[in-house]
């Protein structure tokens, strides 16, 4: 069985483990966060240029304009694609993260757990001890009132 300085080692261990597992996952689900937000922003934008476009097509539009508008809007909807896969690649990222943090939440937890069974089994010893004890002066006392 491990001793009590190596269990607590290995539970710092972990706790640290632990804790740097929730920085990580953290820092993950921020970036889904933002890559969330960019994405709104990018279609906001697109469907803000899409109206510009409508209205200046019906006030009359140059060819070159058009053609301007076009590549324009294509290269929108190419950001808006590209920020999408983003979001998947964060989101796989998250979830990687959080299978890590949980890992080591388990880990963490069963250290704690060994830990408290060796505290119960060490105040099982040292109650027994105490009833030993106890015994024993009491039959001393009992053999010298004879």
């Amino acid at each position: 069985m491990a001793s009590k300085a190596q269990l607590e080692t290995l539970m710092d261990l972990a706790r640290r483990e632990s804790d740097d597992a929730a920085k990580r996952l953290g820092t993950a689900l921020k970036a889904i966060d933002e890559a969330r937000q960019k994405h709104q922003m990018l279609v906001g934008y697109r469907d803000e240029y899409a109206k510009r476009f409508e209205a200046a097509q019906a006030a009359g539009i140059t060819p070159m304009a058009y053609r301007n508008f076009q590549a324009f809007m294509e290269k929108l909807e190419v950001a808006v694609k590209g920020q999408l896969d983003m979001i998947k690649h964060a989101e796989y990222r998250g979830e990687q993260e959080k299978a890590a943090w949980q890992a080591s939440e388990r880990k963490r937890m069963s250290y704690a757990t060994l830990n408290d069974r060796a505290a119960a089994e060490a105040l099982k010893l040292e109650n027994k001890r105490d009833q030993k004890q106890m015994d024993e002066h009491a039959a001393r006392q009992a053999y010298y009132k004879r």
